[in-house]
């Protein structure tokens, strides 16, 4: 009896110092619980992907492919684009500045050897030849005397012009600003492909020289020009 008491009483501390049967289901259940809302709260968050992402707000740079309207081609006819400065019938020849140079030079030296064959006096006779000859000796009309024929262009002339606007008061406007630096121009209508225009013009000049000293007064003062043939 008394080894079966004491065997009872061995048990019943055991019993009441060790863990209980029901708090073991219960953490079991909690443990099951958490895995549980773990595993739903990963399957609920999508997955982050890898990789730049574009963005809807860029704009695609010019060249790419995307974003590129179709080319459209401009089939209206252009419209003729003319110079105001240098307008010119079809007939007129526009003289380049080294032409002028090298026909003014020419016309120096001519000039110049004029001036020296006037300037040397006229041999003397000889001091055996008879007098009567020398008496009957007339000058001859000055008729007779045939004129230096004109070098080239000179015949007809030079024009400088100045400018050309389809405004005839902005023709008239620079005719005036030409004339308060002394500069005397004329203002000439002409038609160019069904467009009137009108040119500022300067001129008639009979000599390359004298071209070319009026065209370099207009550039100093701001009034560039073209030479042109006149009587073309």
């Amino acid at each position: 009896m008394a080894t079966r008491k004491g065997k009872g009483r061995q048990a019943v501390r055991n019993k009441s110092g060790g863990f209980p049967a029901w708090a073991g289901i219960l953490v079991g259940i909690m443990i099951g619980a958490l895995v549980v809302v773990v595993l739903m709260r990963h399957s609920l968050v999508p997955m982050a992907p890898k990789g730049p992402q574009p963005n809807p707000a860029a704009t695609p740079q010019p060249g790419s492919d995307e974003g590129l309207a179709p080319a459209t081609t401009n089939t209206a006819p252009k419209k003729p684009q003319y110079d105001f400065y240098s307008v010119l019938s079809e007939k007129e020849v526009r003289i380049p500045d080294s032409e002028i140079n090298a026909q003014a030079k020419a016309e120096q030296q001519q000039s110049a050897q004029q001036k020296q064959q006037a300037a040397q006096p006229a041999p003397p006779l000889p001091a055996n030849a008879p007098r009567a000859e020398t008496q009957n000796i007339t000058a001859a009309p000055p008729s007779a005397v045939a004129p230096p024929p004109a070098a080239g262009p000179a015949q007809t002339g030079y024009l400088l012009q100045v400018g050309a606007f389809p405004s005839a008061s902005d023709a008239e406007t620079l005719k005036a600003k030409l004339a308060l630096q002394g500069f005397v121009a004329n203002v000439q209508s002409v038609s160019v492909g069904g467009q009137t225009y009108h040119r500022v013009r300067l001129g008639p000049f009979h000599s390359a020289t004298d071209l070319e000293s009026t065209k370099q007064r207009l550039s100093s003062a701001g009034f560039p020009a073209i030479a042109l043939k006149a009587g073309t």
